[in-house]
């Protein structure tokens, strides 16, 4: 809704060419008055008068002949002035002037990106580098890649789900990228536990996104257009050990609930003397969701995956300009306003000043007779 308080700024910026007027015709009464001034004539009134019996001889002395009499009250020309222009002011602002107002910015928000990081005790092994070349841990080596993928995904929300032992909300839904990234960061290998309960983390991940789109819709259906695609994106290096919820059944929720789930295997457990990656079980998440699986060994290929999951999960966020059509009729009602009180203002305290102007002298008067 537009703001119609009044605004001085903005009337001082107006532009005669950028005025346009939706009901034109209305200009059509604007000679009314004087066409009523001209043709129609003045309003008479009839009063009570005394009638005396030497009328006659009254008129006979001053040699006078007996006519009807009127007396006409004249308007100075400021009265006249203010009459005028506010009946111009009246027709212009029914004529519904409007111009462009200043440009605002509309911004469509794209995905739902729900990232689940694993916290499990392997994910402390040091066999990936960073950007320097040091040995990291892949937990490390995760944060750094995250770091330059969030980067790019503006307009989309994301949220953070870490799992271990169990699965919980790190973060929830979020535009604010950099708290996101500051609660990445306070994460740490093992805080949810040693192990990986990949199926929970999946289940919960649809859960959040289930209440976030009933929030995000507050209640009600959403078209299509608003409705906001959901993408859940899994980094894990090792298999589900005990959910409650098996992986494959997860993802196939996850696919009749509309979320495609990209499942990412890092580091190579084979070398760590951990049970080797379920491969055929994470291709199995990713296809059963509409996702995709990738395989990360090194830091150069969990980027790679990432840049990937970014073309397969282009950006939609889209941002247009545009300048709201702003009426002008109520400046010009306001300003008839004004005008009518500072007229009676004027008229009244000049009435005051006549009054006082006549009363004075018969006082002064009166008083020297007393004395």
């Amino acid at each position: 809704m537009l703001d119609s308080s009044f605004d001085l700024s903005f009337l001082l910026n107006l532009s005669l060419s950028n005025i346009q007027f939706e009901h034109l015709l209305w200009f059509i009464i604007l000679p009314l008055p004087f066409v009523v001034y001209f043709i129609v004539p003045a309003y008479r009134t009839k009063q009570t008068a005394i009638k005396v019996p030497f009328f006659k001889i009254l008129v006979e002395a001053m040699g006078e002949t007996p006519r009807e009499g009127a007396s006409e009250l004249t308007p100075s020309w400021w009265q006249r002035a203010t009459l005028v222009l506010s009946w111009v002011l009246v027709v212009t602002a029914l004529a519904k002037p409007t111009m462009l107002g200043e440009p605002q910015v509309r911004e469509k928000l794209g995905r739902d990106v729900m990232v689940l990081v694993d916290l499990s005790g392997s994910m402390a092994e040091q066999d990936f580098t960073n950007q320097a070349g040091d040995k990291v841990s892949r937990l490390d080596a995760a944060k750094e890649v995250l770091e330059e993928f969030v980067k790019t995904r503006k307009g989309d929300r994301l949220g953070l789900i870490l799992f271990g032992d169990a699965a919980f909300v790190q973060t929830p839904f979020t535009d604010d990228q950099e708290v996101w990234l500051d609660l990445l960061n306070q994460t740490d290998v093992a805080m949810a536990g040693q192990s990986t309960h990949l199926g929970d983390a999946m289940g919960l991940a649809i859960k959040v996104f289930e209440q976030s789109h009933s929030q995000y819709g507050q209640g009600e259906e959403l078209n299509e257009s608003e409705q906001r695609e959901k993408v859940a994106i899994v980094l894990t290096d090792g298999n589900d050990t005990g959910s409650f919820v098996e992986p494959i059944d997860a993802a196939k929720v996850a696919k009749a609930k509309g979320v495609r789930i990209h499942v990412i295997a890092m580091g190579d457990p084979q070398t760590v003397g951990e049970v080797a990656l379920d491969t055929e079980t994470i291709n199995r998440i990713a296809s059963e969701s509409g996702g995709n699986a990738f395989e990360a060994l090194d830091r150069e290929s969990l980027q790679q995956a990432y840049k990937q999951i970014g073309e397969l999960e282009p950006q939609l966020f889209e941002s247009t300009t545009y300048r709201p059509e702003v009426t002008l009729h109520h400046y010009l009602l306001a300003l008839v306003v004004v005008m009518y009180l500072s007229a009676f203002t004027v008229a009244t305290f000049r009435r005051r000043s006549k009054r006082i102007a006549s009363e004075g002298p018969a006082s002064i008067q009166f008083g020297e007779k007393d004395v």
